[in-house]
C-alpha cells in the first residue's frame, strides 16, 4: 500500500448518518482516531441537524442539506483552532447527529395518586395518564444537559426523567384548575393544551426540549368513589321519591312478596303518609286560627316543627331514614340549601314535598 492510499485510509471524505432506528435522538460519528480532511463532504438528512465539537467546545453547526468542509462554511472552528489563512492540514473533531423530528405517542402516567380537593367529595385520590409529542428544539442545550457524550442516546434513556417533570406540572396545573373530578373528563383537551405554556419554557430552558402536543386519555378515582358516583347517578334516574316508593309497593304486591322490598316499602310508605297527615294539620292550623286553649301541663302539649329543619329532624317527621331525605335533596324533589356540607329545610319546603 503506497503513502497516498494509506492517507485515504485515515482521513474522513464523507461524513453522514443513515439513521434506520425510531427511538435514537442523537448520534456520535464514529471517527476512529480518523481525521477530517479539508474539502470532505458532510450530508445532513431531513430532521436532522449536525454539531461539531472541537477540543470540549461547541464548534459549527449544519442543518439539512450537502456542505463541503472549508474554512468558508466553519468559521466558529476555524476560530476555536486559529486558522488565520485557512486550513491545508486534516483536523479532529467530534461530530454529533441531532435528531429533530417529532417523537410521538410517548406515554406518560401518575406512580402514586394525586391529592385532590373536591367540591362534591371532599379530598379525593386522582390518578392520570396519557401520551405526548415532543421534539429537539435546541441543539446545543440538549448535548450539553441531557445527551453528554453517550455515542448513541435513545429515548428510553430519558423517558423517566421527562414523566417525572410532566407528572408533576400536571399535578400543579389541575390543582390550581379547581375543576371537579366529575367534571375533568370534559376538559382532557382544554387541561392539555393549558400545559403546553407551562411545560416548554422549563424543558426548553433546561433540556432543549418543546412539546407539541400534551394529550390526557384518563382520570380515574378510587373504587369507593365510583362507587358513590354510581349512587349518585341511581338516585338521579329514580327521580321523585314518593312515586318511586309507590311504584316499589306496587311492584312487590304483584309479586306477592309479603317481606323484604314489600315491608320496607310499606313502612317507607306509612312515614310518607304519617308526614302528610302532619302537613294537613299544620296546613289547617295557620288556615284556621283558633284561640289558645286553657293552660296546659307541659307534658300534654304537642311537640312543633321547627321552621327549619336538618335531614335528621325532616326525616322523624316523615318516619323515613335519613338516607332517604337525603337523596331527595340530591334530586331535587324537596328542596333544601345547602351550607357547607350541611342541609336546612324550612318548614315549608317540607309540606310542598308531601303535597307533591
Amino acid at each position: 500500500m503506497g503513502l497516498m492510499d494509506y492517507l485515504k485510509t485515515q482521513l474522513l471524505e464523507i461524513i453522514q448518518w443513515e439513521d434506520d432506528s425510531r427511538d435514537t435522538i442523537s448520534w456520535r460519528f464514529p471517527d476512529a482516531d480518523k481525521e477530517i480532511k479539508r474539502g470532505a463532504q458532510l450530508i445532513v438528512r431531513e430532521s436532522q441537524t449536525c454539531q461539531f465539537i472541537y477540543l470540549g467546545q461547541f464548534g459549527d453547526t449544519f442543518g439539512p442539506g450537502k456542505h463541503t468542509l472549508t474554512t468558508d462554511n466553519i468559521p466558529i472552528l476555524s476560530t476555536l483552532k486559529g486558522w488565520k489563512y485557512g486550513f491545508e492540514s486534516p483536523f479532529k473533531a467530534d461530530i454529533y447527529y441531532v435528531n429533530t423530528r417529532l417523537f410521538t405517542g410517548n406515554k406518560w402516567g401518575t406512580q402514586n395518586p394525586i391529592m385532590l380537593r373536591d367540591p362534591d367529595f371532599g379530598i379525593v385520590r386522582a390518578r392520570a395518564f396519557g401520551t405526548y409529542d415532543f421534539k429537539v428544539a435546541d441543539v446545543k442545550t440538549f448535548l450539553k444537559e441531557v445527551a453528554g457524550t453517550d455515542h448513541q442516546f435513545r429515548l428510553d434513556e430519558f423517558a423517566d426523567t421527562m414523566r417525572s417533570r410532566l407528572v408533576s406540572a400536571f399535578t400543579d396545573a389541575l390543582a390550581s384548575s379547581r375543576v371537579p373530578v366529575l367534571d375533568v373528563a370534559t376538559r382532557y383537551t382544554e387541561l392539555g393544551e393549558a400545559l403546553l405554556p407551562i411545560l416548554n419554557p422549563i424543558l426548553l430552558q433546561k433540556y432543549g426540549l418543546e412539546i407539541s402536543s400534551f394529550i390526557i386519555e384518563n382520570v380515574s378515582v378510587p373504587p369507593e368513589v365510583e362507587a358513590a358516583i354510581d349512587k349518585r347517578s341511581s338516585m338521579a334516574a329514580i327521580g321523585n321519591l314518593n312515586d318511586y316508593v309507590k311504584f316499589q309497593m306496587a311492584e312487590a304486591l304483584a309479586k306477592g312478596d309479603g317481606g323484604g322490598t314489600a315491608a320496607g316499602a310499606a313502612q317507607l310508605g306509612a312515614g310518607l303518609a304519617l308526614g302528610q297527615q302532619i302537613a294537613a294539620a299544620l296546613a289547617s292550623q295557620q288556615a284556621t286560627p283558633v284561640a289558645a286553649p286553657p293552660t296546659l301541663p307541659a307534658a300534654a302539649a304537642a311537640p312543633a316543627l321547627p321552621e327549619l329543619l336538618s335531614p335528621a329532624d325532616a326525616a322523624k317527621a316523615l318516619g323515613v331514614g335519613e338516607a332517604d331525605v337525603l337523596a331527595a335533596l340530591s334530586d331535587g324533589s324537596l328542596k333544601g340549601k345547602k351550607i357547607g356540607s350541611a342541609w336546612r329545610i324550612t318548614r315549608g319546603a317540607l309540606e310542598e314535598f308531601l303535597k307533591s
